[in-house]
């Protein structure tokens, strides 16, 4: 996978992640850029939950969402 299409890709699932978290902003998105353990860090921050628990929120949400890659 090219660097422009990990890029489309990632574009295409900001809204579902904004739709699972909510509290997280367009511009952490735009931070996060498709990194698993910024958006991992996104989480924990926003929703005030511990590492283990945006692990396994995170983790739930990628088996739903198999098509997302991590760079």
């Amino acid at each position: 996978m090219n660097k422009d299409q990990i890029e489309g890709n990632w574009k295409q699932f900001k809204g579902k992640i904004k739709e699972q978290w909510g509290k997280i902003t367009d511009d952490d998105l735009d931070v996060i850029a498709g990194k698993r353990d910024q958006l991992l860090g996104k989480i924990q921050e926003r929703q005030g939950i511990a590492k283990a628990e945006a692990e396994k929120q995170l983790d739930e949400w990628q088996k739903k969402n198999p098509d997302i890659h991590w760079y």
